[in-house]
């Protein structure tokens, strides 16, 4: 395990749940920059942007930089900016999603009859109305040549009390209306997994993906070929992951575990 030295986070399930760290995981992201390790976060939560996540983990007692950020909202709007240029994209989402894509470039717009529109993007959205809804599935069906993109499939958002809808289920139900799904630009898609490689200068074979979402996380890290974690602390449990397709390298109950195992049995080692 000595050879691994980039970690690629998740966050809802994995290190907070809401607005509380899981046990262990201070301990965990602390440890890990005194084991020699790299750690970027890769959510695919666009509620928040990337300062929106630094105030939070700030205020849960952990230091962070931008670096160690990279959401679906960042990865979609490189997606869009490469994509579309200057041309209005749709937007189905929040207010944080859409500051997130325009502070990169991207022209976004909530008119369904503005002029020019080169895709619909669909995403989590906490103020979804029967009216957003009717708007995209009309602009999907009276025009069909429109690209369609989604930031992430998940389908359930975790939070205190359980979970919540989230961009993966709203597809699902858009989808049942105009028969089509969009493209999904998060995980399991492995551009954020290449975006972190390329910001820290690390190889695959340095890296791990550690997730609490199977058909998410560890998909994800079979695609890109790296190593995955899963941690049972989230969404998936240990009987589904026994009866997936996917390859599951390490599992623990949490990262409080994984600590224990990779960060603190190393300094052992190393000492």
């Amino acid at each position: 395990m000595g050879e691994k030295k980039l970690f690629l986070l998740d966050i809802d399930g994995t290190i907070c749940v809401g607005n509380r760290l899981i046990p262990g995981a201070d301990r965990f992201l602390n440890g890990l920059s005194e084991y020699g390790g790299d750690y970027v976060f890769i959510t695919n939560n666009t509620t928040m942007s990337v300062a929106d996540y630094r105030k939070k983990f700030a205020k849960l007692g952990i230091p962070t930089t931008s670096g160690n950020f990279l959401t679906a909202s960042v990865a979609t709007a490189h997606y869009l900016k490469q994509k579309y240029g200057s041309r209005p994209v749709y937007v189905l989402g929040t207010d944080s999603l859409i500051r997130e894509l325009e502070s990169f470039g991207v022209c976004t717009t909530r008119n369904p009859e503005k002029e020019g529109i080169a895709c619909v993007l669909a995403s989590y959205d906490n103020e979804l109305t029967y009216q957003k809804l009717t708007d995209i599935c009309r602009l999907l069906t009276e025009r069909p040549e429109l690209d369609y993109a989604a930031t992430n499939p998940d389908y359930v958002c975790p939070i205190e009390f359980g979970y919540v809808p989230d961009c993966g289920s709203i597809c699902e139900m858009i989808g049942h209306a105009i028969h089509r799904m969009p493209t999904y630009i998060g995980k399991p898609g492995i551009r954020m997994v290449e975006m972190a490689l390329d910001m820290t200068g690390r190889t695959r074979d340095e890296a791990v993906l550690v997730g609490d979402r199977l058909y998410t996380d560890i998909a994800c890290a079979n695609m890109a070929g790296i190593s995955a974690a899963l941690v049972l602390s989230g969404e998936s449990t240990r009987e589904e992951m026994q009866n997936s397709q996917y390859l599951v390298e390490y599992v623990y109950p949490s990262v409080k575990e994984m600590y224990a195992e990779w960060v603190y049995g190393q300094k052992k080692k190393c000492s």
